[in-house]
């Protein structure tokens, strides 16, 4: 009897065999780099946005304020940080005063809006929010009723007259209620600020204080733009008042100063400078 052998198969065959029934996985129809460097670029932005230096709102405020509101030495990020306040006369201007101590800022989204809370050593016994509420037509920012104290000397920072007068005494800001609206390339305010200066006193004179004054400034009416503005005397030797309105970035203001019987002599100097001498009086003009 006669035996055939198999043949032993061919590696070709055998791959085949092995192969059958096996199907090739598809090749992605691209790569898939775009969409890697699209996550990447959101990531980078997203952390930009995040931890924003704080440099970046300093130079935003300067710049928005025509270099007369500074923040040196800023540190933190956008949304939490501190810095130095600085009031200057603007740019190229030798005039400042710095704000002693440091003011701290918290920015938290809530929801769609935005909450600002200030916070200063020397000036805030409580912290101050600001609500910012975006809407279709501009925005609204509401001010929380709390109340600031601020040394007057920081306005001589902001130039003529103030770096002649070097006023000193206190600045008690009171909001009440206060709302701006940006609509239409123009404010809208409603509500108001009491402004109490206590106090007072100037190196043109040796009468220390020369009172202490009251500045009332409200919206009236809300269906425009204009803020109303009263100046008033509470207590002091040299006396005080007016009244006006701001419309826009125009400030028109009517008032007159004068000096109590027995100081007439100490505070002529005062008087010829801080207004226009009309006997007696000083007549205060603005706009």
């Amino acid at each position: 009897m006669t035996l055939k052998l198999a043949s032993a198969p061919t590696p070709l065959s055998t791959s085949f065999a092995r192969g059958a029934g096996r199907r090739t996985p598809a090749r992605p129809p691209g790569a898939p780099w775009p969409w890697a460097w699209t996550g990447a670029l959101l990531g980078l932005f997203g952390a930009l946005l995040l931890y924003a230096p704080a440099q970046w709102l300093a130079q935003a405020v300067a710049l928005t304020s025509h270099d007369h509101l500074q923040l040196p030495d800023a540190r933190g990020t956008v949304w939490q940080g501190s810095a130095r306040v600085v009031l200057t006369g603007g740019a190229g201007s030798r005039d400042a005063q710095a704000l002693p101590g440091r003011i701290t800022w918290a920015l938290q989204p809530l929801n769609w809006e935005h909450q600002l809370s200030l916070s200063s050593d020397c000036c805030m016994p409580s912290a101050l929010h600001l609500r910012m509420t975006p809407a279709w037509d501009g925005a609204q920012l509401e001010l929380s009723d709390t109340q600031s104290i601020w040394p007057a000397a920081l306005l001589s920072g902001l130039g003529a007259p103030w770096n002649t007068l070097q006023p000193e005494g206190d600045l008690v800001i009171a909001p009440h209620q206060l709302r701006l609206r940006w609509y239409s390339g123009q404010w809208r305010a409603q509500g108001g600020v009491k402004i109490t200066a206590r106090n007072m006193a100037s190196r043109l004179t040796p009468l220390k204080p020369i009172g202490t004054y009251q500045v009332d400034i409200s919206t009236a009416d809300t269906s425009s733009n204009a803020i109303d503005l009263k100046l008033s005397t509470v207590s002091g030797s040299l006396l005080l008042s007016g009244q006006g309105q701001w419309v826009g970035q125009r400030l028109r203001f009517q008032g007159e100063a004068s000096a109590a019987p027995d100081h007439e002599a100490t505070l002529n100097n005062l008087l010829s400078i801080i207004g226009r001498r009309q006997g007696a009086r000083s007549l205060l003009s603005w706009g």
